[in-house]
Order: C-alpha cells, then sequence, then structure tokens
C-alpha cells in the first residue's frame, strides 16, 4: 500500500501511531466555520471579513490565521471592479470642433500642426 501511496512506510507508521494535535483540530474547527462563512456571503468575503464575522460569531481568531488558512486551502474571494460614474456626456448640444487634420499627423516643417485644449484653463 506505500507503493501505490508513494510514502515510506516509516512515515505512514509515524502518521498512524501519533492522532491529531490539538492545533491542527482546531485548524480543521476554524477551517469549516470559514468555509461555511465564504459559501454564505457567495465567496465575496475575504480574510478581514471573514475574521470580523467570526469574532461575531464568538470565535476567538485574527484576520492574518484566517488568510493563512484560506491561502492554504485556495479559498479565494470574488473580486469586483468598482463602479465609476462616467462624467462625460456626449448626447449634448454644443458645436463640436472641426476635424482639421483629418488624420494627418505628419508637418512639411516643424510647429505647422499645433493644437490646445483650453479645458483646464
Amino acid at each position: 500500500m506505500c507503493n501505490v501511496l508513494k510514502v515510506s512506510s516509516s512515515g505512514y507508521y509515524y502518521w498512524r501511531k501519533h492522532p491529531i494535535g490539538v492545533r491542527q483540530m482546531k485548524h480543521n474547527q476554524l477551517l469549516t466555520h470559514v468555509r461555511q462563512i465564504h459559501t454564505q456571503s457567495q465567496g465575496r468575503y475575504g480574510s478581514p471579513r471573514i475574521a470580523d464575522e467570526l469574532r461575531d460569531r464568538g470565535v476567538k481568531t485574527s484576520h492574518n490565521r484566517v488568510a493563512r488558512l484560506m491561502h492554504r486551502e485556495a479559498i479565494r474571494s470574488i473580486m469586483y471592479k468598482k463602479y465609476r460614474v462616467q462624467t462625460t456626456e456626449s448626447a449634448h448640444d454644443y458645436p463640436v470642433a472641426k476635424n482639421l487634420l483629418n488624420r494627418e499627423f505628419t508637418a512639411e516643417k516643424p510647429g505647422q500642426n499645433r493644437s490646445a485644449e483650453a479645458m483646464g484653463i
């Protein structure tokens, strides 16, 4: 069996002999809470918000510990882009400037094609 699982026989017997430690049991218990909160938030909560939610439920932990467990178990939050208000109003009746260059940006002599924008003044 050890050959199939590609582990040493001494490592297997060491694993069988030693029970799961207290720290590992606490990690497993905390991980079940983290997974539960992560699914309840539809994957939107990251480690700081999950840690805050755990503290509200009475579980004493830090966001660094939650972040470490989430990283180890590949639990990631969904990140959305922030909504930005579009300030350009293209549906207006103001006059539009003429296209004098007509996409010909090469000039015969220096300083021939100049343009300026007066919006910042």
